[in-house]
């Protein structure tokens, strides 16, 4: 089949090339043209796609990236994996919408069209469909097929490849769903069809929701359990012990990435404009999760000057600057709040993280060095915000002054967690 992915990002282009890997042939579009060069010289940017497979397709002429849309003619099914950010807690589908129009200028009778990006129930059918009709002059479920299936990729993830992984498929009629499942069913091992678009949307957005209520819950115990005189860690480990009823979530300095902090306002958002009330376990735990940067600082501040130390001054070395282990991803990552909220309170921060391309981190606007022993020795104090396994905690717990530890991976008088 001839597939267009529009959206070469971190949803994108795994996509893309599992799908050129599987025999398809792959436009991967995208209108950034820094991606595209980068893309057609067989550089990967995205973790779980190395240069390796991405040279190995290109070579192949299974795949090519363009950000010309003269390209995109001729599709038999088009996968749109674009951003939907929020703009002050509103859902910008503009992405979505402009992908929309662009796909349906060359759309063709017999086609399909599927949105991947994590929205609001209701957006296939309410959005996507009159866009591309309206462009096409085509109808939706006589002409072409439409429908939805949202990605749940997982960077760094090694127990759950991006083909091991359920995939859920939404049709917009039985149709479009026997279409699209036969196109996924190619490329992943289990297809999980339901019955309609907002099926699948919602689903989505309660694995997001899920996560991110379990995570605050932990996160606001956290600032509890240690005025009470209780070691959070131990007492989560405790009930871990549970085979049944419980999942293990832990502490830490707040969510970040795109999904956790944005998809489940998307929710929120929608039942506020279609019912008129508040989602208020999502609102809770979205605010709950913005004070923890904060309480990173509290504890930092108060263990210095517990130890003859103000901030102001002190030389402090934040570990780990993405929103998760192991990634190179620092979308909506917490640390870059730690960082302004310490620069703020007139602390020399440095900064350290392996896993981060050189670059990357300029948005943090603090010093990028090397967790080296000497650096981590003339720190006041070391801050671990996510445990790579690229970082020797062994040394760092040797060479350190202080360390305030927010995953629980060290252990000494010189360590204490969060």
């Amino acid at each position: 089949m001839d597939v267009v992915v529009a959206g070469q990002g971190y949803v994108g282009l795994p996509l893309a090339v599992r799908a050129a890997e599987a025999g398809h042939r792959v436009v991967g579009y995208d209108v950034d043209t820094d991606r595209i060069k980068q893309l057609t010289a067989g550089q990967s940017y995205v973790q779980d796609v190395p240069s390796s497979r991405l040279r190995a397709v290109l070579e192949a002429g299974a795949y090519s990236a363009t950000a010309d849309v003269g390209a995109l003619a001729g599709y038999d099914i088009a996968l749109i994996t674009v951003p939907t950010p929020l703009r002050d807690g509103v859902p910008d589908l503009t992405y979505v919408e402009s992908c929309a129009r662009t796909l349906g200028e060359h759309l063709r009778p017999g086609a399909a069209v599927v949105l991947e990006s994590t929205t609001y129930p209701g957006t296939t059918e309410e959005l996507l469909l009159p866009v591309l009709e309206e462009t096409s002059g085509l109808k939706g479920g006589m002409d072409f097929f439409a429908g939805f299936s949202p990605e749940r990729i997982a960077p760094g993830n090694k127990r759950w490849s991006f083909g091991g992984t359920p995939k859920l498929v939404s049709g917009i009629d039985a149709a479009s769903l026997r279409v699209i499942k036969g196109f996924y069913d190619g490329i992943f091992q289990t297809t999980v069809p339901v019955s309609e678009p907002k099926v699948a949307e919602l689903a989505k957005l309660i694995e997001n929701t899920f996560r991110l209520v379990n995570i605050s819950m932990i996160n606001e115990l956290a600032t509890l359990a240690k005025p009470l005189g209780v070691n959070i860690w131990e007492a989560i480990d405790a009930a871990a012990t549970k085979p049944f009823g419980f999942t293990r979530f832990t502490p830490g300095p707040g969510v970040g990435g795109h999904c956790l902090p944005v998809d489940p306002l998307f929710l929120s958002w929608k039942v506020q404009q279609e019912l008129g009330v508040p989602f208020r376990f999502v609102e809770l735990a979205a605010d709950v999760n913005r004070q923890m940067p904060g309480y990173v600082v509290q504890r930092l501040t108060e263990a210095l000057v517990s130890r003859g130390k103000p901030v102001s001054g002190s030389r402090i070395l934040l570990l780990g600057l993405t929103y998760k282990i192991n990634a190179t991803d620092l979308r909506e990552s917490p640390s870059a709040r730690v960082a302004e909220l310490l620069t703020g309170l007139g602390a020399e921060v440095r900064s350290a993280d392996p896993n981060i391309p050189d670059g990357d981190d300029a948005k943090l606007k603090v010093r990028r060095v090397d967790a080296t022993p000497e650096e981590i020795a003339a720190s006041d104090a070391v801050v671990l915000l996510m445990d790579h396994a690229r970082f020797d905690l062994a040394m760092i717990q040797e060479n350190a002054p202080y360390v305030l530890d927010c995953r629980n991976r060290m252990s000494g008088v010189n360590i204490e967690v969060l």
